[in-house]
């Protein structure tokens, strides 16, 4: 399976330090992009060349003179020591082929001579792939950059020209023109690619289990590691095989990619996390604001309070001391009066005794004639105090402002779920058109279940109505089933809330007026006699309501809900191909609970009203019909 390389390929120029001049020993990289030997820049750093001046101590890059005020951390660059030390062993190879073959060295020849007819002569047996050596001079060409110095062309007058010539083939590299040239040194065993079995297995790799030689080669088609006998055998004729050594660092390669995008991925998170607590602060913040401002609108409000409680316990007592002084005035006078009388009436006693009768003509006259008095008859001291009238007034205005008051705490939450309520998606009215017709079935209802005639509305009575027991019918439980049954397609309701889903069955139930209900779907096979385990396992997804305040899935033990607004009108919705089931306040546009199963049955809605035993649940439930979001 020997290839042909191409002839146009790099000289050994190209791979060369150029501080020793020498191809490149363990070569690392400057910030700047240059390369060199590791001893080399290391041994060019330590012997002061390091520039600056008054004291001022910097590093310079041999080549561009840029500077570094820090020693700059150098690393081994692995793809580029790969690609060097592949090139030394290709040079070595054909220089060993030539001498097996009997060919008699020129001791004038120069040994660029030998690396480049190496490269540019045809693949023999057991060198590299083309496909290898391309990858490599790609990678190798990512490497370098503008500022590289590369010197220029062989001059045709040397004794061993190449042609074609590698840099006419590469035009960003040109073979340096160094004044000095030397051999170079000796090199360890060349490894050669080959798909008849590796000449000379690297030790470092581990041994094929059933051949015993190095696993130099990947299988991608199976996604496993052979040895070159391996490749040759049924087992992986044909299929896409290729060098372990550059599989690896392809993968590397990969790695590092995936290593990126999860360091992006990590700063995005560490910005959400920043984020999130910028957040919290702010919302602390407001918090405390909301607070502080509170607090100080009900101090002024309890200070009003106070106040026009002054003022009304002012208004009873001046009112109080207007009566009291009439009373008193009227006392006086009447005091005045009865004075006046007692004189009188001692004037007629001492009068009625007297013997001498000149005397009682003469003042007889005077003491028997009418007396003017002041008629007292509808005189009386009155006051709109005694008619509790006060009292009364503030216990109206108290009941108004508490009842006022409680609805506040309720208020401020609605305030904040309307801010909180996305916009209604434009999407959603295209998907309203699928809202699901729901009406009762009366052949499931339970005998105490009430239907109206539109079938729109179902209360529980107080007496067993006579129905005939057919199978379909709850005996036990106060329910009922609709008519309609769902297991695909598309239905829709409220915009806001599923403005994505599709092949799903909805609906929405008026529950404002009760106390207790249960709400969701049912298998049409479930169990409708006698005792009912309500549960997913048992046919039933539906939440319920108790003491009109308690919310819960049925699960076994039932899922506890916290429901913050109380929901007058519930939607249900339906996704019986994704196996999803929601459960929305409507008006307030929340998602109250999400169920996922796998609905393998046809499903109906299920209601049951509940029974009426508290006096307040007589309220029934209504399904409404879905209002369309423009």
């Amino acid at each position: 399976m020997a290839m042909a390389l191409p002839s146009t390929f790099l000289s050994e120029d190209q791979f060369s330090c150029s501080i020793c001049l020498e191809v490149f020993n363990n070569p690392v990289s400057t910030p700047c992009g240059h390369s060199f030997c590791q001893a080399c820049i290391s041994s060019y750093w330590d012997g002061g060349r390091r520039g600056g001046g008054g004291g001022t101590k910097f590093y310079q890059c041999p080549l561009c003179k840029e500077s570094f005020p820090k020693r700059p951390e150098l690393h081994i660059n692995r793809t580029l020591k790969e690609i060097t030390e592949q090139f030394k062993q290709m040079a070595n190879a054909r220089i060993l082929t030539d001498r097996r073959a009997g060919g008699v060295e020129d001791p004038n020849s120069h040994p660029h001579h030998h690396y480049h007819s190496a490269l540019c002569l045809p693949q023999r047996p057991g060198e590299m792939p083309e496909s290898v050596f391309a990858e490599m001079i790609t990678r190798f060409q990512r490497l370098q950059t503008p500022e590289m110095p590369y010197a220029a062309l062989p001059h045709s007058s040397d004794p061993h020209p190449q042609s074609p010539s590698p840099v006419n083939a590469y035009p960003p590299f040109q073979a340096q023109n160094n004044e000095h040239h030397y051999p170079p040194p000796p090199y360890s065993p060349p490894r050669r690619y080959s798909l008849s079995g590796p000449s000379d297995s690297s030790p470092s790799l581990p041994l094929c289990p059933v051949h015993l030689r190095g696993l130099e080669f990947f299988c991608r088609t199976d996604n496993a590691c052979i040895c070159g006998v391996c490749v040759e055998t049924a087992e992986h004729r044909g299929h896409n095989v290729i060098p372990i050594k550059r599989e690896w660092h392809i993968k590397k390669s990969q790695l590092g990619i995936a290593e990126v995008e999860l360091k992006d991925l990590i700063c995005e998170r560490e910005r959400k996390v920043e984020e999130i607590h910028s957040s919290l602060r702010e919302i602390q913040a407001a918090a405390e604001r909301e607070t502080e401002g509170t607090v100080c609108v009900f101090s002024k409000l309890i200070s009003n309070v106070e106040r026009r409680q002054a003022e009304v316990l002012e208004v009873i007592e001046t009112t109080w001391r207007a009566a009291e002084r009439r009373a008193q005035s009227l006392l006086r006078e009447l005091e005045e009066e009865i004075a006046e009388l007692k004189k009188r009436s001692t004037a007629l006693s001492q009068l009625a005794l007297s013997e001498d009768c000149v005397y009682f003509l003469k003042m007889f006259p005077a003491l028997s004639s009418p007396q003017q008095a002041k008629d007292w008859s509808s005189v009386s001291v009155a006051s709109e105090l005694t008619s509790g009238v006060i009292l009364k007034t503030v216990n109206q205005m108290m009941e108004r402002f508490q009842e006022e008051i409680r609805k506040l705490p309720e208020v401020c939450q609605r305030s904040l779920s309307d801010q909180s309520v996305p916009r209604p998606n434009p999407k959603t009215r295209r998907v309203q058109e699928y809202a699901a017709n729901i009406t009762f079935d009366p052949n499931t209802a339970h005998s105490r279940i009430i239907i109206s005639v539109d079938g729109k509305q179902v209360h529980c009575g107080d007496r067993h109505q006579p129905v005939p027991d057919n199978p379909e019918r709850f005996d036990r439980v106060v329910c009922v089933l609709a008519r309609q049954g769902f297991n695909s397609g598309r239905h829709y309701w409220e915009p806001a809330l599923c403005s994505e889903l599709y092949h799903a069955a909805v609906f929405q139930v008026e529950v404002g007026g009760k106390t207790d209900w249960d709400l969701g779907v049912a298998r049409w096979s479930v169990n409708r006699k006698g005792k009912i385990t309500v549960s997913p396992a048992h046919g039933y997804w539906f939440i319920s309501l108790r003491d009109q305040t308690d919310y819960a899935f049925r699960t076994e033990p039932s899922t506890n809900l916290t429901v913050n607004l109380r929901p007058s009108r519930i939607g249900i919705y339906v996704d019986c191909d994704k196996g999803l089931l929601s459960f929305y306040n409507v008006e307030a546009r929340v998602l109250i609970y999400t169920f996922t199963d796998n609905f393998s049955d046809t499903i109906h809605p299920f209601f049951s009203p509940c029974t009426n035993k508290s006096g307040k649940n007589e309220a029934p439930l209504i399904i409404c019909p879905v209002e369309m979001t423009e």
